[in-house]
Parts: C-alpha cells; structure tokens; sequence
C-alpha cells in the first residue's frame, strides 16, 4: 500500500500548507485556554475577597463555592467542575506565572503547561520555582508534552529543598486505589503507590501477557498440522487458552491483572506446573554513584524518568545480581560508555542508556520495549555501529521504513528527521540521570 511515496507535488505542498495552519491553530487555541485560566484565577480571587470582606470563618469556601455556580450555571456545567477548575487555573497564575504567560504568548500548550506545573508543584521558593519555569520554557520549545513530562520531574529535583526521601515518607500516606464506573458495563481501577513496586508490578503483568501471547501464536502455528490433535502440540501455558487466541497484548494484561487479583494467581491463564507464577516483577533502576555513596542527594531513576527515595534504590542495589555501569563526562554530564563486568551485548546497553526512549520525535516510549533500527539500512550497507543505530517504537520503525520520513546522524547521538514535506526536526538523546561537577582548575588531559 503506497504511504505518501507515489504522492504529488501539489498533495505534498498541500501537506505542508495544513501544517503550517494547524501549528497556528494549536497557538491561538493555547493562548486562548490561558486567557480562560485567567478568567477562572480571577473568579477565585473575587471570591477570597468577597470573604475576606465578610470575615468568613470557612476560609472562603461559600464564596469560593457561590462563585463556582455562577460560572457553572452560565456555561451550562457543573459548580464542582468550575471550583476544581478555578482552583487549578488559580494555582497556574499565582505560583507559576512564566508558565501562564508562556502559554499565553503560545509558546506552550496546554499539556505543557499542565507537566511543567504538575512536576514543579513542590518547589516552595519562589526564585526557584521561577527559575525551573524557564528552564523548562526553553525545553517545550522543542519536545513534546510526554518528553518534557521526564524532563520537568527530573529537573525540579534540583529546585527541591526537600529530599526525595522525605517528600515519598509524607507521600507514602496517599497510597490508595479506587473505581471509577465508566458507560457499557466497564468500569476503572487506579492504584497509586511506591513507583518501584507499581512498576514492577507492571512489568511481571506485561511479562505474563507476553508469554501468553507467544504460546498462543505457537500453538495456533504447530495445531495447524492435521496429522496430529491440537492437544498434543499445544503448549503447556494454554491449558486454558484457545489456539486461535487474538487478544491484544492490552487486553491480556488486563485479563491477567483480575486473575491475579481475584485469585491471587494466574489460574485462567497458567500452565499446570505454574510457568506464568514463575513469571518475577522486574525494574530498571539508575543511582549515582554518589548517591549510594551518600554524597550526592541526585535521586535514583526508574527507566529514566520516574525519581525514586535513596532508601529503596540502596535496597535494590544490595539485592541486584548485577549492574550496567554508566560512565559520563564529569563536567557536562554527557554519555561516554557503557561497560559491565559480565560479558553481554555491550552495543545494546551503551544505545539504551544513550537513547533511554525511542529517537523519534516528540514520542516518549521507553527504550527498553523498543527496537534497535539501523539509520541507514543495514542491507543496503549500514554499518552496525552505534552512529548509525538508534531506538525506535514499532510504529515508529515501521514509518521510517514504510514512508517517506527519513533519519539521519549529526554525531554524538544527535538525529535529524526530515518529514514528507520537507521539514527538518532535530532529536538530541535526553541527559543520563548522573552527578556532574565543575573544579577550579579542570584536570589535564
């Protein structure tokens, strides 16, 4: 099926013009949404002086909640909607007012705004919080929500004054899960808690489904063969599996979740010798090595991008049969190599440290469950090098190779993506989690 290559000259030209209008568009529509913020903060401020001039003893909750009706019943929504999105707007305008303005000029969207703001929330001075504000302006300018997401968790650690471990004690005690009903019979179960053990939860399920879903595709290859029963070459983890299971790997894990949940194993899923059981959750955790040593406060990472408290990190360490050691620039922090001292794919390692998730632009997939892609294909001479390969998503792949988008190296990790209209994007690899210092008198070299 052609995919943009058999296209002409005027559905190309077209294709850009309809970019360049909908990059517009996104503008105003964010500039729009922060004049709305600042509709909403200032109903929030009438409200505390309408309160403060009635000497309230409720804090201004009546007025906050009167004025939240009057919004709610001009733009026909509810007053409990409006007075949460008084607060959140007021929240937006008063503490991180670079972020509003930003956003106001169009230069960040609205899910911009909402990571940079939801990461930074407990920076408490008001110098830092401005200062982590525009660094993470200059970093919207070229990433994507879900990129500058990462990016805002791991640089308000900078800005805290608090350390990681404190701050997880205090909100340790908002563990909770919850439902939440949804239309057709469906309903929502959340979880929040410890990052280490929701994500490696996470991974033991997707572990599972995954094993579900290639015994499934082999026994539904081998049963094919009429010489012999399904039965007898159907494999062991599908006793309660059909052949021609077509479930997606979403839908497997979910399957999975309630087995274990309401049974507390995998009873609808397993083998009779409990192979999924067997199944270990399992992280990938990144510590500076002054933080193990106590003295450096960096927090340690789970796949690059969720900070987690020393404590853990340190109980993880001691109990890792082995680790991937990450050796960087001492002063800019840069990616210099990855060695181990158990031989194993060395290239493989040193790429998914450098690239920590798929190279494409604004996509944000862990680098872990992704593909390792040669630039230039390999059967068409590319080298095997770590200059010509980068991480990509499948569908990422599968558009570099399938269309007319097409990648190329700048040196030090550095990719240039060109688009079927002729744009050029640029795609640095994001900053390893490390410790950087800065002596007097740099060392020789």
């Amino acid at each position: 099926m052609p995919a943009l290559h058999d296209a002409t000259t005027e559905q190309i030209g077209a294709l850009a013009a309809v970019t360049e209008m909908l990059v517009e568009v996104e503008r105003t529509l964010g500039s729009v949404q922060a004049a709305r913020d600042g509709l909403l903060a200032l109903g929030a401020r009438i409200a505390v002086d309408i309160a403060r001039a009635a000497d309230d003893r409720d804090g201004g909750d009546m007025a906050t909640r009167a004025v939240a009706a009057e919004f709610g019943a001009a733009l026909r929504a509810s007053d409990r909607t409006m007075q949460r999105r008084m607060a959140d707007a007021d929240l937006l305008v008063t503490l991180f007012p670079r972020i509003w303005q930003a956003q106001g000029a169009g230069i960040l969207s609205a899910a911009h705004a909402r990571a940079i703001v939801d990461a930074g929330l407990h920076i408490r001075d008001d110098a830092d919080r401005d200062a982590y504000a525009g660094e993470m302006i200059d970093a919207s300018r070229v990433e994507s929500p879900n990129r500058v997401a990462r990016l805002a968790r791991r640089t308000a650690e900078r800005f805290q004054r608090r350390t990681i471990d404190e701050r997880h004690r205090e909100a340790g005690q908002e563990r909770a899960i919850w439902v939440k009903d949804r239309a057709d019979g469906m309903s929502e179960l959340g979880l929040l808690g410890p990052s280490v053990l929701v994500h490696g939860a996470f991974q033991r399920i997707t572990a599972m489904a995954k094993t579900v879903l290639t015994e499934t595709a082999t026994a539904g290859d081998v049963s094919g063969d009429d010489s012999a029963s399904p039965d007898e070459h159907r494999s062991p983890a599908l006793h309660n599996t059909a052949p021609d299971d077509e479930r997606t790997l979403a839908q497997v894990r979910c399957d999975v979740m309630l087995d274990l949940m309401l049974s507390g194993a995998p009873l609808g899923h397993d083998s009779p010798d409990g192979m999924l059981a067997r199944i270990g959750g399992s992280v990938s955790v990144t510590v500076p090595a002054l933080t193990l040593m106590g003295a450096s406060t960096v927090p340690a990472e789970i796949d690059g991008h969720t900070p987690i408290d020393t404590a853990t990190a340190k109980r993880l360490a001691g109990a890792a049969s082995g680790w991937d050691r990450v050796l960087t620039h001492p002063v800019t922090g840069a990616l210099l190599a990855v060695d181990r001292y158990r031989p194993s794919a060395e290239m493989r390692r040193h790429l998914l440290a450098r690239d920590q998730r798929c190279r494409f632009p604004t996509c944000g997939q862990r680098a872990r469950d992704n593909d390792l892609d040669h630039s230039h294909d390999h059967a068409l001479g590319g080298a095997t090098s770590v200059d010509n390969l980068a991480v990509l998503c499948r569908r990422h792949h599968s558009l570099k190779h399938h269309t007319p988008w097409h990648v190329r190296h700048r040196g030090g990790g550095v990719l240039a993506w060109t688009s079927p209209a002729g744009h050029t994007y640029i795609d640095a690899p994001p900053p390893p989690n490390t410790v950087t210092t800065r002596d007097p008198v740099p060392p020789p070299f």
